[in-house]
C-alpha cells in the first residue's frame, strides 16, 4: 500500500465524477425530504463498487451563530424543546436543550443575513461583527445538510427573556453566562448537542483575539 504525502491527506482523489447514479426516488417530501439513491462509485483500490442503496435526508443548509460579548466575556445561550430529543428518550431525561442560535437559510438569503435574522428572532440580539468559523457537514452519512458557523459580537447586558416566532411555535428561553461557566458545562457533560459544543470549543481557542479586538 502506498502512503500519501501529508499535504494530500485532505484532498481525496475521488470526486462526484466517480459516482454513477442509477436511480433516485423520493420516499417522503415535507419539512425535509427522504431520497433513496441507488448508485455505484469508484473504489480506492480500483474498479467500481456493486450497486448500493442509500437513504438520505435532503434539506437546505443552515446557520449556527454563537452570540459572544467580548467586553464582559459572556455568551448568550438559548433553551428550547426539541422533538428529536424527546423521541430518543421519551420517558427519561429532558427534551429541553441548551443550544446556540440557529436557523435554516431561506431562498435568496445569505448565511450572514440568516445569522443576523435568527439572532434577533431567537435571542433578541443585534449582532455587530460576524466572525466566520467555517462550513461543515453535520452528519454526511445521513443528511445532505451543510451548516455555516459564525461567532457574532454582541452587547449581552440586556439579553434574556422569552423569544421566538409564534408562527413557528418557538418558545425560547434566553440567558447569558460567562465563557468559563459555559466551558465548564461542556467539560462536565451538561452540553448535549454538538453545535453548541463545537462553537464553545472554537471560542475557547479564539476568545483572546476577540477580546483584544474589542479593547
Amino acid at each position: 500500500m502506498t502512503k500519501s504525502a501529508d499535504k494530500d491527506m485532505f484532498r481525496p482523489p475521488l470526486n462526484a465524477r466517480d459516482v454513477e447514479l442509477l436511480v433516485q426516488k423520493s420516499g417522503f417530501d415535507g419539512y425535509f425530504s427522504v431520497q433513496t439513491f441507488s448508485l455505484k462509485h469508484r473504489l480506492y483500490a480500483g474498479g467500481w463498487s456493486p450497486p448500493i442503496s442509500r437513504e438520505v435526508f435532503v434539506t437546505g443548509d443552515a446557520v449556527v451563530v454563537l452570540p459572544y460579548d467580548p467586553v464582559h466575556d459572556r455568551v448568550v445561550l438559548i433553551e428550547q424543546f426539541r422533538a428529536g430529543a424527546f423521541a430518543h428518550t421519551p420517558e427519561s431525561g429532558s427534551p429541553w436543550l441548551v443550544e446556540t442560535v440557529a436557523g435554516r437559510i431561506d431562498k435568496d438569503e445569505t448565511a450572514e443575513q440568516v445569522a443576523r435574522r435568527e439572532a434577533e428572532e431567537e435571542a433578541g440580539c443585534a449582532l455587530q461583527q460576524l466572525h466566520r468559523i467555517g462550513t461543515f457537514y453535520q452528519s454526511p452519512g445521513a443528511t445532505s445538510e451543510q451548516i455555516h458557523y459564525f461567532c457574532g459580537i454582541v452587547d449581552s447586558s440586556q439579553a434574556g427573556g422569552i423569544h421566538g416566532l409564534a408562527s413557528e411555535h418557538e418558545d425560547i428561553r434566553v440567558f447569558t453566562c460567562t465563557r468559563t461557566a459555559a466551558l465548564a458545562a461542556l467539560a462536565d457533560g451538561r452540553v448535549s448537542n454538538v453545535t453548541l459544543a463545537f462553537v464553545l470549543q472554537w471560542l475557547s481557542l479564539n476568545h483572546e483575539q476577540l477580546r483584544a479586538g474589542a479593547a
